[in-house]
């Protein structure tokens, strides 16, 4: 599994806004359902204004829940019976 590059790109962003004390955590609705999702964002000037780029939102619950770890076989897989 290889990471694409645009995601490597965005991650060194969001590193480098991190060390710069430029993150901010906003609460927008997802566009979709309308629920309230809590983004990540770094922030940026353009003409005097404030910029906030989104990069993702925090998961809800708990996020070993949410995600499906990698291993060398792929991703690890719940057993028959365990949420997905």
């Amino acid at each position: 599994m290889s990471i694409p590059s645009h995601a490597r790109s965005n991650f060194q962003t969001l590193l480098r806004a991190a060390g710069d004390g430029a993150l901010a955590l906003m609460e927008c609705l997802d566009a979709v359902t309308g629920a309230p999702r809590y983004v990540i964002c770094a922030v940026g000037r353009d003409n005097g204004d404030y910029v906030f780029t989104p990069f993702g939102h925090l998961a809800d619950g708990n996020p070993y829940d949410a995600y499906l770890p990698p291993d060398p076989e792929g991703f690890v897989r719940p057993e028959t019976g365990e949420a997905p």
